[in-house]
């Protein structure tokens, strides 16, 4: 497992709800068909997959703009433009309810 932040990037045919599980595969090391239960609690119980999607979706142009942070299986996750997907390592101090500062 690597200790650093990681910053995957998509190309944009990866629906965000998709990018952060690919992201938390490659944050571990393991393949992408690990990221499931009983291992990991699925994605929809801290965020709706497909309104995440259409989120990104629909706000085209716009989309640069949008930055969905969530907590999910340890990590700070944060989605920007529908494209760059962070995982960060979650401390005992840190919470969604806390900015980050970029």
């Amino acid at each position: 497992m690597s200790s650093q932040d990681d910053l995957s990037p998509t190309d944009g045919s990866v629906p965000p709800s998709r990018a952060i599980v690919e992201s938390i595969a490659v944050h571990e090391g393991v393949d992408v068909t690990a990221i499931e239960p009983p291992a990991y609690d699925p994605l929809f119980t801290v965020v709706n997959p497909e309104a995440l999607d259409e989120l990104f979706r629909t706000t085209g142009d716009t989309a640069s703009n949008v930055v969905v942070t969530l907590e999910y299986e340890g990590y700070e996750i944060v989605v920007r433009n529908g494209t760059d997907v962070e995982v960060r390592e979650q401390s005992s101090s840190d919470s969604v309810n806390n900015p980050i500062e970029e």
